[in-house]
């Protein structure tokens, strides 16, 4: 199998197992899932999928020396990620923004995901639990390849970040078997500087917010109006939305018309239609300083001190939203 991506370049994945698990309907499926929830319904450049984002985890992971057992773990990750992403989370009222972590082992055994991973001779447990993986997940601040990936993604594909600039920053990122961590502290402010922009200004967009907040209302309409379940919530996003169209129903008529509509928006914490907190994301990188210690990036740069404690507080001020046409 060969694997042409963005962001990463050119593989060659000659491990059956993985070949296998990428053409599983469980994975597939992540085609038709948004990475941004709303964003596409509002603009539709803002498409990233799950599939594109569990694949890069998975080639990440690869790149940087992973066992077959992480990638396979990086390729899962997602697997579990219903309709919409974390907009559902908004729907349940889900403050951490993790139902598809609760979900997420129910899932995937009741897939044929297991039988692939123990056919090739893999145990599926330790493949489940994240705890075993460090390239794939790590606690915040550090770097993980699921923070690494949607980032330069998100990035490369909405604000222009250039794949020369990825490339620097991949060359200095190392692992030690532990964590990841940077050689260079100006590739290690250059990547908290998009990590904020990611986070805040792309997350936190009032547009962003406004579409979230629609379906958000969307969605809660068409759950107690019973035109959709829950279990609907593992089909993707359009087939979702398509139930809600032929049920014919004059209201959410209406809410989607509103959500797919042309807008305006704009910040106004005076007169808002909408306020979104989103959960608190922040970046604090290790780079290895002069002294061949490892340190978090704050405490050897200020840029990175200021940028922080500014994106802490415009994540605990949320998003107020207004349309003005």
């Amino acid at each position: 199998m060969i694997i042409k991506d963005e962001i990463y370049g050119t593989f060659d994945i000659q491990e059956p197992v993985l070949e296998e698990l990428v053409e599983t309907n469980s994975i597939q499926r992540l085609k038709g899932i948004h990475q941004g929830g709303a964003s596409y319904l509002v603009n539709e450049n803002w498409n990233v999928t799950r599939f594109e984002h569990s694949v890069g985890v998975m080639l990440f992971i690869r790149r940087m020396g992973g066992t077959v057992e992480e990638q396979i773990a990086g390729l899962l990750h997602d697997v579990s990620h219903t309709a919409f992403s974390h907009v559902i989370d908004y729907v349940m009222q889900e403050e951490k923004e993790d139902y598809h972590e609760r979900i997420f082992k129910e899932i995937v055994y009741q897939s044929n995901i297991p039988s692939i991973i123990k056919k090739h001779g893999y145990d599926v447990e330790p493949i489940l639990d994240e705890t075993n993986w460090r390239l794939l997940e790590q606690p915040l601040p550090d770097l993980c390849a699921d923070r690494i990936d949607y980032t330069l993604r998100d990035m490369y594909h909405y604000q222009g970040l250039s794949i020369k600039g990825v490339e620097d920053f991949l060359q200095s990122l190392q692992f030690d078997g532990h964590v990841l961590y940077l050689t260079d502290i100006h590739i290690a402010e250059w990547f908290v500087r998009w990590f904020y922009c990611e986070v805040i200004d792309f997350f936190m967009h009032p547009l962003n917010v406004h579409g979230s907040q629609r379906l958000k209302e969307l969605l809660k309409t068409a759950l107690t109006k019973q035109v959709i379940t829950m279990e609907d919530f593992l089909l993707q996003d359009e087939e979702v939305l398509e139930l809600i169209r032929l049920k014919g129903d004059k209201d959410l008529h209406n809410m989607l018309t509103h959500l797919e509509e042309d807008v305006t928006v704009i910040e106004d914490k005076e007169n808002y239609e909408f306020h979104q907190k989103n959960k608190l994301r922040y970046i604090d990188p290790l780079v290895l300083s002069q002294d061949n210690t490892l340190h978090h990036i704050s405490k050897l740069s200020e840029e990175v001190k200021h940028e922080t404690i500014k994106a802490k507080a415009q994540s605990e001020k949320g998003t107020y939203v207004r349309k003005v046409k």
